[in-house]
Parts: C-alpha cells; sequence; structure tokens
C-alpha cells in the first residue's frame, strides 16, 4: 500500500475544538446537534440546502459540535477562526435556551442515555465497539501542524510522544464520570483509548513500515481508511500534517490557544532539529505508557520519566524549563502571548482542579460545575 503525504507549509496550523450542548438551567446534556447545524445553515445563505459549515460539524452524538478551524499561520489566526464559529453557534443555541461548555467529560448526565448521530460510520462504530462506544461521552481538543515533508512525520510523531504527560496534565478536565469522582485528573484518557486503534501510536523506522500497518490493518478489516486509526498522536496524510489528540476538553478559547502554540513550538523545533541532521530523542514504550497513566491520575502534580535513563521531574517543573527553551521559537512563530498561558494554567490549576473545588463549595452539586464552565466558556 502506497499512502501519499499531501504537501504542507511548515508549521501552519489547524485547531479542532469539541464543544458540548447543554441545558441553560440543569446543565444536562441535550442532543440537538441537528437542529444547530441547521440553524448554522439557515443564518448563512450562501450555504447550499443541507451543505456542511466548513468551519462547524456534526460529530459521534448528537450532544456535541465540532468547531474546525482553515489553514493558519499563527495561532492567533486560529484563536480568531474559532471565535467567528463560536459566534455563529450561539447565534443558534441562545434562542433555544442552549449553552456550550467543553470539558474532558460531562459530569453527570448518563453516557448511555446520549442519541448518537444518524450517519453509517458512527452506527457501525457503536455496533463494533458495544459497551465502550456507548460510553463516548467525552470531548477533547486536537492541533494539526503542517510538516513541509514527509520523512519528517514519523519521526515527530515520536517526538511529541516524550510531551503526552504535559500536554495530558495541562489539559485534564474529566476528573468526574456519572456523577462520580474517579479520583483521576483525566478519565477521559483512559477511557477513550478502549476504542480499537485508539491510545498510543507505535513506533516505525520508516512510513514504509507505517504503510504496511495501515495494510495490515485494511486487509484484516479492522479499518476502512487511514482516519479510522485514532492514535493519541497520529500523522494525517491527506492534510500533511501531524495531529496531537491527547488534549481532554478545554474550557476557554485562551486555554485552546495555549495548548496550540506549545504543539506548534514543539513541531518545529522538531522540524529544526531534522533539517540540522539531527536525532530526536525517544523513550522506551513502557516509560511513555507509565507517564500517560501518570498524568491522567495526578494531572499537575504527575511526577514524569524525562529520558530513557529514567530519570524524573515534576511535570509543571519540566514545563517550565521547556517554556523558556521554546521561547525564541515562538518568537518566530508569532505565538509568545499563547505560548505564555501555558504558565497561566500552571499558576491557577487545570480544569479537574477547579471543577473539584466549585463541586466543593457547592456540597458535591455538579450542576454548578457545568453551569460554572459555561460561565467560563462565555467570558
Amino acid at each position: 500500500m502506497t499512502i501519499d503525504f499531501a504537501q504542507s507549509a511548515q508549521s501552519t496550523l489547524g485547531v479542532e475544538w469539541e464543544l458540548a450542548l447543554v441545558d441553560r438551567y440543569n446543565g444536562e446534556l441535550v442532543s440537538v446537534a441537528d437542529q444547530v447545524l441547521r440553524g448554522v445553515s439557515a443564518n448563512h445563505p450562501e450555504m447550499q440546502e443541507d451543505e456542511e459549515h466548513p468551519h462547524i460539524k456534526q460529530e459521534l452524538l448528537l450532544n456535541t459540535v465540532e468547531l474546525v478551524t482553515g489553514v493558519c499561520t499563527t495561532v492567533g489566526e486560529a484563536k480568531e477562526d474559532l471565535a467567528r464559529s463560536l459566534a455563529a453557534v450561539r447565534e443558534v443555541t441562545d434562542p433555544m435556551g442552549v449553552e456550550l461548555f467543553c470539558a474532558g467529560s460531562h459530569p453527570f448526565s448518563a453516557p448511555r442515555a446520549q442519541q448518537v448521530t444518524n450517519r453509517e460510520r458512527y452506527a457501525k462504530l457503536i455496533d463494533r465497539t458495544q459497551w465502550w462506544g456507548k460510553q463516548m461521552v467525552i470531548y477533547g481538543v486536537h492541533v494539526h501542524v503542517g510538516l513541509d515533508r514527509r520523512d519528517k512525520a514519523l519521526p515527530v510523531v515520536d517526538g511529541l510522544l516524550n510531551y503526552v504527560p504535559h500536554f495530558q496534565a495541562l489539559s485534564a478536565s474529566s476528573p468526574f464520570w456519572g456523577g462520580e469522582d474517579t479520583g483521576y485528573a483525566s478519565q477521559r484518557a483512559l477511557m477513550f483509548q478502549q476504542l480499537p486503534t485508539a491510545g498510543l501510536p507505535f513506533h516505525f523506522d520508516d512510513w514504509a513500515g507505517y504503510e504496511s500497518y495501515v495494510q495490515d490493518m485494511s486487509t484484516t478489516g479492522v479499518i476502512d481508511s487511514v482516519s479510522e486509526i485514532r492514535w493519541d498522536i497520529r500523522p494525517v496524510p491527506n492534510l500533511g500534517t501531524v495531529e496531537m489528540r491527547v488534549c481532554d476538553g478545554l474550557s476557554t478559547l485562551q486555554d485552546v490557544g495555549a495548548v496550540a502554540a506549545l504543539t506548534q513550538c514543539l513541531v518545529q523545533e522538531f522540524s529544526d532539529t531534522l533539517d540540522a541532521g539531527g536525532v530526536i530523542p525517544t523513550m522506551q514504550p513502557w516509560h511513555i505508557q507509565e507517564n500517560k497513566w501518570r498524568a491522567a491520575r495526578y494531572g499537575l502534580d504527575a511526577i514524569i520519566i524525562l529520558d530513557a535513563a529514567g530519570n524524573e521531574q515534576l511535570v509543571t517543573d519540566h514545563l517550565a524549563e521547556v517554556l523558556t527553551r521554546l521561547e525564541p521559537i515562538a518568537r518566530r512563530l508569532g505565538c509568545s502571548r499563547e505560548l505564555a498561558d501555558v504558565e497561566a494554567i500552571m499558576q491557577r490549576g487545570a480544569g479537574y482542579q477547579r471543577q473539584r473545588r466549585v463541586a466543593e463549595e457547592n456540597d458535591g452539586d455538579l450542576r454548578a460545575v457545568v453551569l460554572d464552565m459555561v460561565q467560563q466558556l462565555r467570558a
């Protein structure tokens, strides 16, 4: 099997932001995505009837809409793109009494009560995955970064794997599940990896090895297309990007910009290393797997493994060093302000910490948690 890798300008950017639709008064999820998307289309007469909006999409569940940017040069441009789409959705949802929120999961709505979008690929997914597939009331932020050469894709994926715990800890926002505190910072991280082809990616020595893997998955009926490989970090051949899919849903546009800037800067750093003939360091798969679990469990308090020698450090301490190292790259890419917002997340706390604090302040009432996230997104 031959898999072509599309042409992209180095370090161009695309961001996907999954948003939940909830009742304005009680915070329960509402399955009204079809009505919302029809309303968005009706407000844009330049679109053909039944034509999907280029930046506002359906997702697996009818309680979700996804905002998708175009190809952007800077993180600031991507944030402006998302803000326009957000405003277009609110034109429809505000009169409906529907609010928007984003976190790794909904704290209390029953997963199996959620309606699945009526599309063949979603029906096939649920039929195959059964109980696990019916639990996927989860939301994330995905960041694509363009690469100017195909031979950079797999080394960059390997490089980003070293930073899975950093992204997981910064974005962790799913401590509650079905009304219970799971004890984890990110329940989403462990839930999503139960799907076939989800979780951490495999290592391949070259592109031919990746092509062979995709061929095997196709031949054995595991996938029908490359897009069904749902790794936490993956190459996206038809776009010419690597996609960072680690993050839980983030409640504010500022935080989305922060993780987008961190992703863009790291990819640019890896690209510079490869252009100079260097090699991107990797770790043993068992270290990478352990780091993911530690960040999902402990969030910003995780002690992570740094290298193949097994050296360890508090994730926030290492992040501070990484941000200092990346500052010159951020200036080149025009995202210094957004990269600095990573520090802001560490200072005020991640989403899981705020959710627990709000729940405690409201005698465990998780409706207050959802409505707080609604207000964060509003603000």
